[in-house]
């Protein structure tokens, strides 16, 4: 490869500069394509086992068990909002209606507990009053976030459906960027990347089971309300590693507390106890097992992605450590075999003095008397 003349160098980082400008500006776009593109490579094996699928000589194709897959989803969400999230919304509606009259009653309550006595429940009261008259004010405020946000979940829906049906297409051109020798090896790394994130989907889907499981068993002994609709919902929100569980923990303490504060004491014990066992325990061994990480290089991501990109960082961050760990150990850990014992450090010497002559005796000499 020739070496870049001057004006070579200076084009090249001008090329950069320009390339690095552009991503900045089209960093919410970039990131959609990414998270979708990675989504069609994480859902890919479920795709692979609704093709497998055989009713007599018939067989699903990619497209087919794509839209069998959509299918599956959008009618188990539906049954899950009509069965158990009906009752949900009219108690909702309600107290929404109620909350003026029932607000006064709820802040008595409130008053008992001596940690917030001193709090002046009538300026909350009359915030909150005065939110809910203006509760459509906020709402027309805030519909542009909301749209935009909503189509930013449709774009992503439908690049990833993309993505998994014309997936192989994209990945050819992309290998195509580079020099052919290097392709077989790139081709290799990616795809061993690809089984790991693959199992991620598992893993990720054991920990809300898990969850949705212990939380439906636990409201259920509690009796609160709405009890497995919540599980369902506790169990869901947990696709997004620790900001999921404390978003549906909130809700279900604000519903515990429409009925007792020992409901609230009981569930926020439980949610203490599982975040505990869920972090330091359950999500290391279960990512170690599946995308074989460490557990401290799965909160580091954790914690990375969340702060880069949000919920969406989040969701994406340990598929993401899979594959760039991936790649570094690919093209830049050199690993070296492990000395079985220590060898000792050799010690520098001092030179070795040239062999010295033996000093000549003078001749002896004979006195006659």
């Amino acid at each position: 490869m020739k070496p870049l003349s001057a004006r070579g160098i200076v084009l090249y980082t001008f090329g950069v500069a320009i390339t690095l400008y552009l991503a900045w500006l089209l960093r919410d776009v970039l990131i959609v394509i990414y998270v979708s593109a990675l989504f069609a490579v994480v859902l890919m094996p479920l795709v692979q086992v609704i093709m497998r699928l055989h009713i007599g000589k018939w067989h699903p194709g990619r497209g087919m068990a794509v839209l069998l897959m959509l299918i599956i989803t959008v009618g188990a969400l539906t049954v899950f909002a009509f069965v158990a999230l009906a009752p949900a919304f009219h108690d909702l509606r309600e107290f929404i209606h109620e909350l003026p009259q029932r607000a006064p009653g709820f802040f008595n309550r409130l008053e008992q507990i001596p940690i917030i006595r001193d709090i002046d429940f009538e300026v909350v009261q009359e915030k909150i009053q005065d939110y809910v008259g203006n509760s459509a004010t906020y709402l027309v405020k805030f519909a542009s976030d909301w749209a935009g946000a909503l189509l930013r979940v449709i774009t992503g829906i439908v690049l990833t459906i993309y993505f998994i049906i014309e997936g192989d297409e994209a990945y050819a051109w992309f290998l195509s960027l580079f020099p052919v020798e290097r392709r077989l090896r790139l081709d290799q790394t990616l795809s061993r990347a690809s089984v790991r994130m693959g199992r991620w989907l598992l893993g990720q889907g054991t920990l809300m089971m898990i969850l949705g499981v212990s939380s439906t068993i636990v409201f259920a002994l509690l009796h609160v309300r709405y009890a497995y609709a919540l599980g369902v919902i506790m169990g869901l929100f947990n696709i997004v590693p620790v900001a999921g569980a404390m978003v549906s923990m909130t809700l279900a303490l604000l519903i515990a507390a429409l009925d007792s504060w020992t409901h609230v004491v009981g569930v926020a014990i439980f949610f203490a106890i599982y975040l505990q066992v869920e972090n330091s325990y359950l999500t290391p061994r279960i990512m170690k097992t599946q995308v074989d990480l460490a557990g401290l290089t799965i909160l580091i991501a954790l914690l990375i992605g969340s702060g880069l990109a949000g919920i969406i960082g989040a969701m994406v961050a340990v598929p993401t450590a899979v594959l760039i760990a991936v790649i570094l150990k690919e093209y830049a850990v050199y690993e070296e075999q492990v000395i079985a014992a220590p060898h000792p450090v050799p010690t520098e010497q001092a030179p070795a003095l040239p062999p010295q002559k033996p000093a000549e005796q003078p001749p002896s000499t004979i006195i006659l008397p």
